[in-house]
């Protein structure tokens, strides 16, 4: 990210954008181009890290790790931060694993980090994209799959300090937590994530999910294209209705759902920082 004249402190405690590392780079831009329609451009980190973008505005981050030094294939969401030093020692001090950083990234600062049960996440501090889950094509919704909800909830609530943010409001439903801004839930948390399962898709994680004008030609593109469908899904209800759980070919989780106009228009940009 780097600042310009569209680029705005984002909203602290809220997802400002979503990455995924892959171990190969190719297969996964021409399945994401097949299953999303999303086009690529190189970044200022090299050509080993692309920004995909969805009608002219960047909407996430594809990056080809290096063997060994990178975690398995997910989609990691990224929360805006006021202070990357300060919200590290938050994950630290509530028995979550810091992995990366801050570390100095274009014109800001970004961390890596696992939630106490293993959800990866990560954090930054600096000008960002006006982007929030729902607005435009950017991811629709974000999803946390967790061992307690109302453990994950305490926790992220501190670490990024819900609802101390005065467009921030933390609702807690019966079976799960959602957190909203603006009136439109950005986030939620749910129970079910299994730590010690052998299938990684039922262990806790982030679940990103993207709106497609066409459930099923968007799935089925995606399995032409060398997807899979997990053998058990997480069922998330959304509000806009019927969903579905693919896997890329790198194993990478995420959710289809129904697109529901296209959200507040905006010309900011993103991803500067890694582009």
């Amino acid at each position: 990210m780097s600042a310009s004249a569209d680029h705005v402190v984002p909203v602290s405690g809220v997802p400002c954008w979503v990455n995924l590392m892959v171990s190969d780079l190719r297969t996964a831009q021409a399945f994401y181009a097949a299953v999303l329609g999303w086009e690529f451009r190189t970044s200022s980190l090299g050509d080993r890290f692309l920004v995909a973008s969805a009608d002219g505005l960047p909407v996430a981050g594809i990056g080809e790790r290096q063997p060994g030094l990178a975690p398995a294939t997910v989609w990691t969401p990224y929360f805006a931060v006021r202070d990357a030093d300060l919200t590290a020692a938050r994950i630290q001090e509530r028995g979550a694993t810091l992995a990366v950083g801050p570390v100095a990234l274009g014109e800001g600062r970004a961390g890596l980090a696992a939630d106490p049960d293993g959800a990866t996440f990560g954090f930054w501090e600096g000008p960002a994209l006006a982007w929030s889950p729902g607005e435009g094509k950017a991811p629709a919704r974000l999803d946390l799959q967790t061992r307690d909800v109302f453990d994950a909830a305490l926790f992220y609530g501190e670490v990024f300090e819900w609802p101390a943010e005065r467009e921030i409001e933390v609702v807690y439903r019966h079976d799960h937590v959602e957190v909203d801004r603006g009136g439109q839930t950005v986030l939620s948390l749910h129970g079910g994530g299994v730590q010690t399962s052998a299938q990684a898709h039922l262990r806790p994680r982030w679940l990103v999910t993207f709106a497609v004008d066409d459930i099923e030609r968007a799935a089925a593109a995606a399995i032409d294209a060398g997807g899979s469908k997990p053998r058990s899904q997480a069922a998330f209800r959304t509000p806009q209705g019927f969903s579905r759980t693919l896997q890329d070919p790198d194993g990478g989780l995420f959710t289809l759902t129904h697109r529901v106009g296209d959200g507040p228009a905006t010309d900011a940009r993103m991803g500067e920082s890694a582009s």
